[in-house]
């Protein structure tokens, strides 16, 4: 199978074999619809995900992976995909799947597991109470994203390493990205999003983004499609006035007015001309001088 030069969309300049995709599917997809349209879809995606893997070089030295699932459709979605690949022999790692119960109040714990045991992939179910501290630690009105997914991490990162993984892998996609690049832009002065793979600090794992390439609304079709009992998030989800929300509707209104300006986007943050920004730190501006005249 060849990869070329692709754009994010994974629809024009991706040159991938279609045929390692066709035929039978891993049983999981036993009751996927049978229609053009998903058939197209779960094409696409894998597609997506084998060229980030590619792109970022994210089987070199991989050996088993921790695959984070909330319960949410990105996660189930890319545990698929991931499954998928596997399966076919285009993915030579293991795989453990996780979920780490956070303690939200109302949390369906037999959902995960029934599921995971299902669909027969190795699984760890963990419990944590971060809930508590997140309630207790941020003030009432303000938003419990940055210390939850903090005491999540943290937590992720220990159970790889119990579990001799190598790398830990999580569902963010096109949008979060994008998302994270305008968060970074407007609040944080500075030009920064989440990397398709990451190093963590202490050196001993990577963090990896396969579905970098994928679309939110492509994930949320493909979920719908195959029936995983989705779990809300009732911890940050019942919060309004999130500045990721504020980013997410300004995206919408971008791509609704000028419809393709996501991918060129997520394009754009893969070609960087340090020399045309303001960076010096990037960028040996003191020594840029003409060529002396004879």
């Amino acid at each position: 199978m060849e990869l070329a030069q692709s754009s994010p969309d994974g629809t024009d300049s991706v040159i991938v074999d279609d045929a390692a995709f066709e035929g039978a599917a891993h049983p999981l997809f036993s009751r996927m619809p049978s229609s053009v349209s998903f058939n197209k879809l779960r094409k696409r995606l894998l597609r997506q995900v084998r060229q980030a893997l590619d792109d970022f070089g994210m089987l070199k030295g991989s050996r088993r992976w921790l695959v984070g699932v909330s319960g949410g459709k990105d996660s189930y979605s890319l545990l698929a995909l991931l499954m998928d690949l596997q399966w076919r022999g285009l993915l030579p790692v293991e795989l453990v799947a996780c979920n780490l119960d956070q303690g939200q109040p109302n949390f369906p714990k037999h959902v995960l597991p029934d599921y995971l045991r299902s669909i027969g992939v190795k699984h760890r179910i963990e419990y944590r109470d971060t809930y508590s501290i997140v309630k207790e630690k941020v003030p009432a009105g303000a938003t419990y994203c940055s210390l939850c997914s903090r005491l999540r991490r943290g937590n992720l990162y220990r159970i790889a390493r119990e579990e001799g993984c190598d790398a830990l892998v999580l569902g963010h996609h096109r949008e979060d990205i994008l998302e994270t690049f305008f968060m970074n832009f407007f609040h944080g002065g500075r030009l920064a999003s989440m990397p398709a793979k990451l190093l963590n600090d202490e050196g001993d794992l990577t963090v990896l983004r396969p579905l970098a390439y994928a679309a939110e609304d492509d994930l949320a079709k493909f979920a719908a499609a195959m029936e995983f009992p989705i779990i809300p998030c009732d911890l940050c989800g019942s919060q309004d006035g999130l500045e990721r929300n504020a980013m997410k509707a300004m995206l919408a209104d971008i791509e609704r007015r000028m419809p393709g300006r996501k991918d060129t986007m997520l394009r754009a943050l893969g070609h960087v001309n340090a020399s045309h920004l303001l960076d010096p730190k990037l960028f040996d501006f003191q020594s840029l001088s003409p060529e002396p005249k004879e």
